[in-house]
């Protein structure tokens, strides 16, 4: 089933929707957006605990 996940849905003004095939692609988009947009090198895992419960069937 695929996936989808928003920036907006974890509390932050940010305008990133990202949709894919299943998680591990949808992680991926998620880990390069967070990179290149909010310069974050690595997700902390109470972020990463927030888009996980954030990412929703499509």
């Amino acid at each position: 089933m695929a996936k989808k996940f928003a920036c907006k849905d974890i509390g932050m003004e940010c305008a990133f929707e990202a949709r894919a095939e299943n998680e591990v692609l949808l992680m991926g988009q998620i880990r390069d957006h967070a990179r290149t947009a909010h310069a974050m090198e690595q997700i902390d895992e109470t972020t990463m605990a927030k888009i996980r419960a954030a990412i929703k069937d499509e």
